[in-house]
């Protein structure tokens, strides 16, 4: 799953825990998303180590800061669900 399809997910979460549906996100949803952002973070960071380019580790680099702050948000969303 992409990264933009990861984020989206944890933005639905945290809008539907916003407007008072939280019952309805399972914690074991947000941990599946938590842990594939968690992959890819790590797909980024070795895809950075390997690029060549200056122009490509700094989108590479854009890409981890955005799986970061999802990261982020996906972890204090399961503390919320706790």
């Amino acid at each position: 799953m992409g990264l933009k399809k990861l984020a989206a997910k944890v933005e639905d979460y945290k809008a539907r825990l916003e407007s008072g549906k939280a019952s309805e996100i399972k914690s074991s949803h947000v941990e599946r998303v938590l842990q594939k952002l968690r992959v890819k973070a790590a797909d980024l960071r070795a895809e950075i180590d390997a690029a060549r380019s200056a122009d490509k580790k700094a989108r590479l680099e854009g890409k981890l800061d955005i799986a970061r702050n999802h990261i982020a948000r996906a972890e204090w969303l399961l503390r919320e669900l706790s």
